[in-house]
């Protein structure tokens, strides 16, 4: 797959150790708080060998603003493969008969706060799901901290407007969990709702994403976070042409 130019931004595939060390230490100082420059060793996992590793890098400068991992999968017979089988009962989700990705450890630079970072990693991100086919795009997206109290607005509007399909709905595995739907009876504000929404998750919902029912509390990575999934066949038009836009 072919990178990706976009004003001061390029998107890109890893293509060496280098580059994979280089996005494990912007995950390392995203999820783990390392100081710039440190190790990244904190946040190498297994799954890492398994998967493509996307950059974001400024071009001006070589720095690297975002990155994500994409863990590609036949089809749901091969779910149990995926980080997030290791928090969800994913089993419903086994008779998805087409290609799927796992979009994981998606981080921002702290120090970037240009919203085309977005807009170019979600480009790249088309520009794949076309190259390969691919039919849902799945992951955890986190909240940070692991206080549901922090996030009850946000909560309630995922419960209300966003919950997945019976046919697909994860089920609870994980030891230490937020069951929103269950547990919440209050109406969202929608204001506030928006604001604690993560940038990743609110990408997934514009586009016709839907999430569990529950949230797990994970204290490795100091957050709360929801299983995401999208069926490409279900972005609105309109945003699809949008992001072909950027892709192309």
């Amino acid at each position: 797959m072919p990178s990706l130019r976009k004003g001061r931004y390029r998107a890109r595939l890893a293509e060496d150790a280098a580059d994979l060390a280089a996005a494990q230490a912007l995950r390392a100082r995203v999820f783990r708080g390392a100081a710039d420059g440190a190790a990244a060793q904190d946040d190498r996992d297994p799954y890492d060998a398994d998967c493509a590793h996307m950059l974001v890098e400024d071009q001006r400068s070589g720095t690297i603003v975002c990155c994500f991992r994409l863990l590609h999968l036949r089809s749901g017979a091969d779910i149990g493969r995926s980080y997030s089988a290791q928090f969800y009962e994913l089993s419903a989700l086994q008779d998805f008969d087409g290609p799927m990705v796992e979009m994981g450890r998606f981080c921002i630079h702290p120090d970037w706060k240009d919203a085309d970072i977005v807009r170019v990693a979600w480009g790249a991100m088309t520009a794949y799901v076309d190259a390969f086919g691919v039919e849902m795009l799945f992951g955890c997206a986190s909240f940070h901290g692991t206080e549901a109290r922090d996030y009850y607005d946000a909560f309630a509007l995922l419960r209300d407007r966003h919950l997945a399909p019976a046919r697909w709905l994860p089920r609870v595995k994980a030891p230490s969990v937020f069951q929103f739907a269950r547990r919440l009876t209050r109406k969202p504000d929608l204001k506030a709702a928006q604001a604690k929404m993560p940038p990743l998750l609110r990408t997934y919902l514009l586009m016709g994403g839907w999430v569990s029912d529950h949230a797990v509390i994970d204290d490795d990575l100091g957050t709360l976070h929801v299983f995401t999934g999208l069926e490409i066949r279900s972005v609105p038009p309109a945003r699809a042409r949008l992001l072909r836009a950027v892709a192309g």
